[in-house]
């Protein structure tokens, strides 16, 4: 089974039902999926700020928060001072190029809405 690797971009699309959702379920298709931990910060955090845009959206929005750990997104560590180097190399920021590190380590795609990570990845010389 091919690995993938998923930033909050991609995995917030399908949660909260954006409209690149679809796309972005399609380029996931049935392979599997890892992200570095702070993955389930970032959506929590993309949660707090949809709900504070739209709070008369905020118990829809806290209940497809909680539908995450139906996403069977598998935890891995990441090397922070490689991610630390990538960021510094790349202009992304640590948490973008802990996703980006991952990537490169596994030898995996990067599945991201991201358009400086997915510019990073494709600019890439190790996939």
């Amino acid at each position: 089974m091919r690995v993938k690797v998923v930033d909050a971009s991609a995995i917030a699309a399908l949660l909260f039902g954006e409209p690149e959702a679809e796309a972005v379920a399609g380029r996931l298709g049935d392979a599997r999926l890892v992200a570095p931990a702070l993955l389930r910060f970032e959506l929590a955090n993309v949660c707090l700020i949809k709900s504070r845009r739209h709070p008369d959206q905020q118990p829809a929005l806290t209940a497809a928060f909680r539908l995450r750990n139906r996403l069977v997104v598998e935890e891995v560590a990441v090397d922070h001072d490689g991610a630390l180097e990538l960021a510094a190399a790349t202009g992304l920021t640590a948490y973008d190029a802990s996703y980006l590190w991952l990537a490169r380590k596994l030898g995996a795609e990067l599945v991201t809405l991201d358009k400086q990570l997915a510019k990073a990845e494709a600019a890439s010389p190790t996939k």
